[in-house]
């Protein structure tokens, strides 16, 4: 599905919420999730935190606890809770160092970055990528995910059934934001019906912004082997939908 020698994956999709507890709640309620991480590093970006393991995929909601953070500008924004972060983990050292060198190249700000013994991030400005902040990383090793807590961290560990296996970024010019998210991913991009990249067992899609709908994450779809609560194909949690997926 990829341009370069390794795999693309989506690996956490991430949402802010005001208050985390309750979003934490329902999220874990809805996917019969199990018992979050709590990551202690985040404070220093004046948020508190969960993660969820779901297969070996994530889910994480955010929360500030501090003045002037770029979550809490967010719900501003936004008028309330939604979609924040896309996360994704680039199997091959040489196409990771190209994604930061071709956003770059397109006048995209790198944020924040860091590389640690079991894995490099690199943080894209929002506006640049327009939709969400990107997070480009690469664990080492691949599989392995430090931000999924201790039991990932540097080894693979076993998550709640399921999988994550496409967001959609609702945007004002899906077909451009689309074609530059797909130059810096350095991954295939099908345009059929949304503009959608092609990552290895996932995808990311990109539909238009709306009145009621404004950019950033709108959707998170997860394969899940059981309903919905209602038996909806979607329901609204945490300011976006959450699809089901039921794959063959």
């Amino acid at each position: 599905m990829t341009e370069g020698k390794g795999r693309v994956r989506l690996r956490q999709a991430v949402l802010v919420a005001g208050e985390l507890e309750p979003a934490a709640a329902a999220l874990r309620s809805t996917l019969h999730l199990g018992e979050p991480y709590r990551d202690p590093g985040v404070g220093a970006f004046g948020l508190q935190n969960v993660v969820f393991a779901l297969g070996d995929r994530f889910l994480e909601i955010v929360s500030p606890i501090a003045e002037n953070t770029t979550a809490g500008r967010y719900l501003q924004r936004h008028g309330g809770d939604g979609g924040y972060m896309v996360i994704f983990d680039i199997e091959d050292q040489e196409d990771f160092e190209g994604t930061r060198s071709r956003a770059l190249a397109l006048g995209v700000r790198v944020v924040f970055e860091i590389a640690l013994e079991d894995i490099a991030t690199v943080h894209l400005h929002p506006a640049d990528m327009r939709g969400a902040i990107v997070s480009l990383d690469r664990s080492d090793p691949y599989g392995s995910w430090r931000w999924g807590g201790p039991d990932w961290t540097g080894q693979i560990g076993t998550g709640a059934e399921g999988r994550l296996v496409g967001v959609t970024i609702a945007v004002d010019d899906p077909s451009a934001v689309a074609a530059r998210w797909a130059k810096v991913l350095g991954v295939a991009m099908s345009d059929i019906e949304l503009p959608t990249l092609l990552l290895d067992e996932g995808e990311v899609r990109f539909e238009s912004a709306t009145d009621e709908q404004s950019e950033g994450l709108a959707e998170i779809a997860v394969s899940i082997p059981f309903e919905l609560p209602g038996g909806a194909e979607t329901v609204e949690l945490g300011g976006v939908r959450l699809r089901r997926v039921v794959e063959a």
